[in-house]
């Protein structure tokens, strides 16, 4: 059903069994897929796909320009997957030239009142971002993340997949998987050993990657750390997505249990 209120540009195109809202405004380079809700007084424009299954609350805004300086008008993108949960006065933008030109969301995420996701961002599946939490232009969140409430991400920053940040951090290094950080500057709190219990993984790889972990942390020098690891816990996946993520090339520090 479509509300008689609604504003749909001619050139959208709207999927089959999608409720449009009273006084919501969609563009006319917007696709909708099936099943999706768009409540009332939501806007979406700009170069904007979303998938099937999807439920947008009022007054969010999709696909408007980017907030950066370097932004004039370009052609970008952004595209959002499928059901996901896009909570009231939540705001996504496009990409930027400078970036990639693409903003992407995937599958089954719940994004929380009054979130920001910026310009440029890739935000991966089944991730909680609660309410207020902004998320600056570059910035990459892997699969399974729990971001809480008032959170502020900085731009280029990686929170790794299963990782957990508490409210109200600052999340200025890059969270390794599975890590816990908190703080008003980010820290490393440990492993997020109940996540993973919950998931059902095994005790053997949970009790690896907690030794690991005081291995690669053991001092500041985290080079260091790593050559002393020897090749040891090769058979450990919790491991090696740690490692590989640690070794990736990044523009952040990785997080650390050491204060700065």
């Amino acid at each position: 059903m479509i509300h008689k209120t609604a504003i749909i540009d001619s050139k959208a195109k709207i999927s089959t069994n999608v409720e449009i809202g009273p006084y919501a405004t969609i563009g006319p380079n917007v696709e909708i897929g099936e099943n999706t809700l768009i409540q009332s007084h939501v806007n979406i424009t700009g170069n904007t796909t979303i998938g099937k299954g999807n439920k947008l609350y009022s007054f969010a805004s999709i696909g408007s320009d980017p907030q950066d300086l370097k932004y004039k008008g370009e052609e970008t993108t952004l595209l959002i997957g499928d059901n996901n949960t896009i909570r009231e006065h939540v705001t996504i933008n496009t990409g930027t030239v400078q970036g990639g030109g693409l903003t992407k969301i995937g599958n089954n995420n719940l994004i929380m009142i009054g979130a920001h996701i910026a310009h440029d961002c890739i935000i991966g599946n089944n991730i909680v971002m609660a309410n207020n939490t902004a998320i600056a232009g570059h910035a990459e969140i892997e699969d399974f993340v729990i971001i809480g409430a008032k959170c502020g991400v900085q731009q280029f920053t990686r929170i790794g997949k299963r990782a957990m940040i508490g409210g109200m951090t600052g999340v200025l290094r890059d969270v390794i998987p599975y890590g816990l950080s908190t703080g008003n500057r980010n820290y490393l709190n440990g492993i997020n050993v109940v996540g993973l219990r919950r998931d059902k993984v095994s005790n053997k790889d949970i009790l690896g990657l907690t030794d690991a972990y005081k291995e690669i942390f053991k001092t500041e020098v985290l080079s260091e750390n790593l050559k002393n690891l020897n090749g040891k816990y090769t058979d450990n996946p919790l491991v090696k997505d740690v490692l590989d993520f640690i070794n990736k090339d990044k523009k952040r520090p990785i997080c650390t249990p050491f204060l700065k």
